[in-house]
């Protein structure tokens, strides 16, 4: 009984959150500040009004496609600019394709670097994340080892293959550090000559 009141919490939390506008937001929406806002955050146009048509309904309120319309083109380029497309891509988020075609080329050119410097930290997170793994068995192996009078050359051969596979991820590591300098610099160039250019 308490777990099937702890999933269905969890399922009306969930269901809260992928709500756009609460009951007094939509009362009092101003349509051309919201889409504004959400073509600011380079939301999906077709999705995000979508979403608010629907909680909205609940409240009995019609949202203004023309008005969301009109400040979602309004704030659009605002998402759309290359330093921009650098953050979004860092912080490993999605694009959905929304910036106009005389901004998207920037756009692009950041987000890709960006998208591309993610994609390195998040490979060495995972490998420094194995090596903490095949470290800790190695102790436990050890601990199995000592309590073994007799000892045990299986315990041992996985001991010396985990400390080759650490001693291979270790390597991988140093040339992803070394990658990863190097789109670092890229990116302050990349910073440097897009804010000259502001």
């Amino acid at each position: 009984m308490i777990v099937r009141l702890i999933g269905l919490l969890a399922v009306c939390v969930f269901l809260g959150s992928c709500q756009t506008l609460s009951k007094e937001e939509c009362v009092a929406a101003d349509w051309r500040v919201i889409g504004e806002q959400d073509g600011a955050a380079g939301h999906n146009p077709q999705d995000r009004f979508a979403r608010h048509v629907k909680a909205c309904e609940r409240a009995g309120i019609v949202a203004d496609q023309t008005l969301w319309f009109q400040g979602y083109q309004q704030g659009l380029p605002r998402y759309c600019t290359p330093l921009n497309g650098l953050a979004v891509g860092s912080q490993g988020r999605s694009y959905a394709n929304v910036c106009p075609v005389d901004l998207d080329p920037g756009f692009r050119e950041g987000y890709s670097l960006g998208k591309a410097h993610h994609r390195v930290k998040s490979d060495i997170s995972s490998k420094e994340s194995q090596i903490r793994g095949l470290e800790q068995t190695i102790r436990d192996d050890e601990d199995l080892l000592r309590a073994n009078t007799t000892g045990d050359r299986d315990i041992q051969r996985r001991i010396d293959d985990n400390r080759w596979r650490i001693r291979d991820l270790e390597r991988e590591v140093g040339r992803l550090q070394s990658d990863l300098r190097r789109i670092e610099d890229d990116m302050t160039d990349f910073r440097y000559s897009r804010a000259g250019r502001s």
